[in-house]
């Protein structure tokens, strides 16, 4: 099983419920440390577990980096709804477009640091 880890430079526990709201997901588990911060979580997102904490993040929001989340979405209308939750302060790398391989996608590092991948199947 390959599980994605999600890192943060200290702003996990703000990114958590704005990730619920985007992807529709629910938190499963929430560790956090005795002086604050987020130690551990997990959550659902597409079905796929992804685990989240504070630790290395990617603190100079760079958007050289050697992995992105790619979420696929069944239509362009979920694809907009998650993309309209977490396009706030959001960094583009790839300009919302048509593309041979979908109808629309877009690529871009979120305000957490977090660089993703948004496409619809097929």
């Amino acid at each position: 099983m390959f599980v994605p880890h999600l890192h943060f430079c200290g702003d996990c526990e703000e990114a958590l419920p704005v990730y619920e709201k985007a992807f529709n997901a629910k938190l499963d588990t929430v560790i956090r440390a005795d002086a604050g911060g987020i130690v551990h979580a997990e959550m659902l997102i597409h079905g796929q577990r992804v685990m989240l904490n504070n630790r290395f993040g990617n603190k100079s929001r760079t958007t050289d980096c050697a992995i992105a989340a790619v979420i696929t979405f069944k239509s362009t209308k979920e694809l907009l709804e998650s993309y309209e939750v977490l396009k706030h302060d959001s960094i583009t790398i790839d300009q919302m477009s048509k593309a041979s391989y979908t109808e629309l996608g877009v690529q871009f590092l979120d305000k957490f640091g977090v660089q993703w991948a948004f496409v619809v199947e097929g």
